[in-house]
């Protein structure tokens, strides 16, 4: 997490002076950016660290910078990753305290959390139960209403794949347009638009497919469709002496497929008047379950300013670094305290906003293509720096990114005074940034931050069907074609440093010690044909 600020630039806030190590000992059930970003806190803090990993993992950097590293299993994630014995296994056997699962794997599944108690071992989480009970996601909209939270217009009873006759009326009375979800689970799958009720049966046929294969449960729930609307989402910390901190709002409304891909803090939608009614409904959120630890409620706001509960996501959020920047607070630190029992050391008022973050998901993703999921060796990369740039990132020159897991390869993110500036370092930082040896998401950020209606915030969940989609038909820019032209020099000077190693001095192109010339690099070749473009 390389990290760099301005003097006017936020500090985070100081925290109580720790008399001992929460811990002596954490195990990180995660591996990437996230498995870093936690083991960075432990080490703040005196803990030692056990990082996992997979047999795709063997190399990477976060087992390699851990103080132990537990293998749990082969490539593909339920073989490993999402393997709750494997994971108790190694934690036992490394002799760990306490296990932080992260974001996404084992995070929010409340049979890990169990069995993480049940082993004498501290979860770094909500309670088991809370993550039951908010993980159905019909239940914690009756709860919600229950405690007078508006949520989205919708039902309160379970739809199945085979039931859309038995419900049409219903569904009808809701009204059209609407969005069929799973009640099991979120991230986007089990989750489809309908537009019609001639729709309803097919589209709850392939949601309720889709959510089964994701969570193992088929069971979805309607609502009305809210638009324009934008994705706000609330960051909460509560200790288990019942002390509760809100750190305000997050906009996550730059989205593919129900998928982020830029988030900002604080919202450009959000007045201070907004700012309270949204922190106050997340303490009622809270409210309705046995919560400690780290949380986010997420919410829809629409064009009035009104706001309706999506849901209660009860782990570390990947975008929690804006938050940090904004509001000067180590969230996975706090997450490490309240673990082992210590009060909140914030104060219990909402705090407000200082400068404005904002963070670019860079993935292993093609977005000329649809944004396709690509593998490949990183044969060179250039991370950006200066004042208010932070890099939350797991990969460096030669690693091996596996198609196995999650595209992201790491975070971009900024900080300034302003919405304005930030928006200007971001371009900046995204400028510097080089990824050489597969595609990546840069330059789709990079064309989002030049967009006109992004730079005025006026963003919202369609953002991308109304405007991405076209920023990425256009072709590639003098600017684009300088920084290929740039990588192609880069790899060229690698491979001549090379060629002269392996042919005692010989230039590049002749004949090597065994009279063949090596072949020409695939890399160097593709970084001509786009220049010549």
């Amino acid at each position: 997490m390389a990290t760099s600020r301005s003097d006017d630039g936020p500090s985070l806030r100081k925290d109580v002076a720790d008399p001992a190590p929460p811990f002596r000992r954490l195990l990180i059930a995660n591996r990437g950016e996230i498995a870093l970003r936690v083991m960075r806190a432990c080490r703040e803090l005196g803990i030692e660290t056990v990082a996992v990993y997979s047999d795709a993992d063997a190399d990477a950097l976060h087992a390699r910078l851990a103080d132990q590293a537990e293998r749990i299993g082969p490539a593909p994630a339920a073989e490993s990753y999402l393997d709750i014995a494997a994971v108790i296994a190694a934690a036992r056997r490394s002799g760990a305290e306490a296990i932080h699962p992260g974001y996404g794997f084992l995070s929010e599944r409340a049979a890990f959390a169990r069995a993480v108690e049940e082993a004498g071992l501290v979860f770094v989480g909500p309670p088991p139960e809370t993550i039951a009970s908010l993980g159905d996601k019909l239940a914690a909209r009756r709860a919600v209403a229950a405690a007078g939270v508006p949520i989205v217009p919708g039902l309160l009873v379970p739809l199945h794949a085979d039931g859309a006759g038995s419900v049409a009326a219903e569904v009808a009375a809701v009204g059209f347009p609407g969005m069929v979800k799973s009640a099991a689970g979120g991230g986007g799958r089990g989750m489809r638009a309908v537009e019609g009720p001639e729709e309803l049966a097919s589209v709850l046929e392939a949601a309720g497919r889709e959510a089964f294969a994701a969570f193992g449960d088929g069971t979805l729930y309607f609502e009305r469709l809210i638009a324009p609307a934008r994705h706000v989402e609330v960051q909460l910390l509560g200790d288990r002496h019942g002390n509760l901190a809100v750190l305000g709002e997050r906009e996550c409304s730059v989205q593919r497929r129900h998928q982020k891909l830029v988030e900002e803090s604080p919202s450009p939608a959000v007045t201070p008047a907004i700012r309270a009614r949204l922190a106050e409904d997340a303490r009622r959120v809270a409210g309705t379950v046995a919560f400690h630890n780290a949380a986010t409620v997420e919410f829809l706001l629409d064009a009035e300013g009104n706001h309706y509960f999506l849901e209660m996501n009860t782990r570390l959020q990947v975008e929690h670094p804006v938050t940090e920047l904004v509001y000067g607070v180590d969230v996975v630190r706090q997450q490490l305290r309240i673990a082992r029992g210590d009060p909140l050391s914030l104060p219990k008022r909402a705090l407000a906003p200082r400068g404005w973050a904002i963070e670019c998901r860079i993935t292993s993703e093609d977005p000329f293509a649809d944004f396709l999921p690509a593998g490949g060796v990183v044969a060179y990369l250039r991370l950006p720096g200066g004042p208010g740039v932070r890099w939350d990132g797991w990969i460096e020159p030669g690693t091996d990114v596996p198609l196995h897991y999650d595209s992201l390869l790491g975070k971009l993110i900024v900080w300034a005074g302003t919405r304005e500036r930030a928006v200007a370092r971001a371009q900046r930082a995204l400028g510097e940034l080089v990824v050489v040896g597969l595609p990546t998401s840069r330059e789709f950020h990079q064309r989002v931050l030049a967009e006109p209606a992004f730079r005025r915030g006026e963003i919202d969940i369609e953002y991308w069907e109304r405007v991405g989609r076209s920023l990425m038909a256009r072709p590639a820019t003098e600017h684009e074609i300088e920084i290929t032209a740039i990588a192609a020099a880069l790899l060229c000077d690698e491979a001549r440093g090379a060629l002269l190693v392996r042919g005692h001095g010989q230039p590049p192109g002749a004949a090597g010690p065994n009279g063949v010339a090596p072949p020409p690099s695939p890399w160097l070749d593709a970084a001509r044909r786009e220049a010549l473009r």
